[in-house]
């Protein structure tokens, strides 16, 4: 059994909050955050206590952290913990500054504790099916992978000033994604991108509308389309080309259900928003990280690939910036 201390009571921290309660192997603990009053409701629903993160991290009784918290308390949370010997699953980003995020993983890594990132989309049963397949070799050596993410409508725009820009805040899913499937490490990324969707989103100094290509050393290639609109709901797909064929992974509709009149085809539109499309993707990442700890195994995704999928958006917004492809180093 794992205890846990969740660190955040928002949104996110309500669904990981549910999840670990529901968990036959692990027991919601203790939850801290700055809203005292979101806390102690999130606390009475789910049989748990309310303190401090330093009351958390000073007690035997709570062997893991999980960080569900604001992007810039991440990497202090994160060397807070480990120096403290909990566990720790992290909300992406780890920091939207390289350094400062390189720092917390290093030490992570110095106290020897367990460290995982939440890029739960590997988690997905689709897109982990099409990576299995992929890996067994079912459409030969990968050539192209191809990711469509479109948000149905943009955050609030106080959201979008402390974001860290589209590239780190949404595209870094994407961005992990294509790594993952991709089997090799990029060396070039070239990205373009415009505020096609609010001019306010510009005026913040971001865009809400981007392509990205991607190359590793031995040529294969990767692209990936976001935005921030799609007017028919969460555009979540995959698509894998290979020298012996394709691998694609669709979007999830509400049912299977399709009805044929006069008037033409119809099915159930897509799930809606992140919610409803990764609900039993956030509750496979929790169960292979309580596994790994508890079987003393290094828990996936790792600090290494949250800081590989930082770098790439990092790159990505230098091309946007220059107009360039922007190299990057191999090895």
């Amino acid at each position: 059994m794992l205890t846990f201390a969740l660190f955040g009571a928002g949104r996110i921290g309500r669904l990981h909050a549910a999840n670990i309660a529901a968990h036959p192997k692990a027991r919601l603990g203790l939850i801290a955050d700055v809203a005292h009053d979101a806390a102690q409701t999130l606390a009475d629903q789910h049989g748990a206590t309310v303190g401090s993160v330093e009351e958390a991290l000073a007690t035997d009784r709570i062997d893991a952290v999980l960080i569900a918290t604001s992007t810039d308390t991440h990497a202090p949370l994160i060397e807070a913990a480990a120096a403290a010997g909990k566990a720790i699953l992290c909300e992406k980003p780890i920091d939207l500054d390289i350094n400062r995020a390189t720092a917390a993983v290093r030490a992570a890594s110095a106290a020897g504790v367990p460290l995982a990132v939440g890029f739960n989309r590997r988690f997905d049963a689709s897109f982990a099916a099409l990576k299995a397949r992929l890996d067994t070799g079912d459409i030969g050596t990968p050539e192209i992978v191809s990711i469509a993410s479109r948000d149905p409508s943009p955050p609030p725009l106080a959201y979008v000033r402390v974001s860290g820009g589209l590239f780190r805040d949404m595209m870094i899913h994407d961005l992990d994604m294509a790594r993952w499937l991709l089997g090799e490490e990029p060396v070039e990324v070239h990205a373009m991108g415009s505020a096609l969707v609010d001019p306010a989103i510009a005026e913040a100094g971001d865009v809400d509308t981007a392509l990205v290509s991607l190359r590793t050393a031995s040529g294969r290639l990767a692209q990936i389309s976001n935005s921030r609109r799609a007017a028919y709901g969460y555009d979540q797909r995959i698509e894998c080309h290979g020298s012996k064929g394709m691998l694609r992974a669709d979007n999830l509709r509400g049912t299977t259900v399709e009805i044929a009149t006069a008037a033409g085809y119809a099915r159930d539109p897509i799930l809606h928003f992140f919610l409803e499309r990764y609900g039993p993707a956030y509750k496979a990442e929790l169960d292979a990280f309580v596994e790994a700890v508890l079987a003393g195994k290094p828990p996936v995704p790792t600090g290494e690939d949250g800081l590989a999928a930082l770098r790439l958006a990092d790159a990505a917004q230098q091309s946007l910036e220059t107009g360039r492809p922007v190299p990057l180093p191999q090895g």
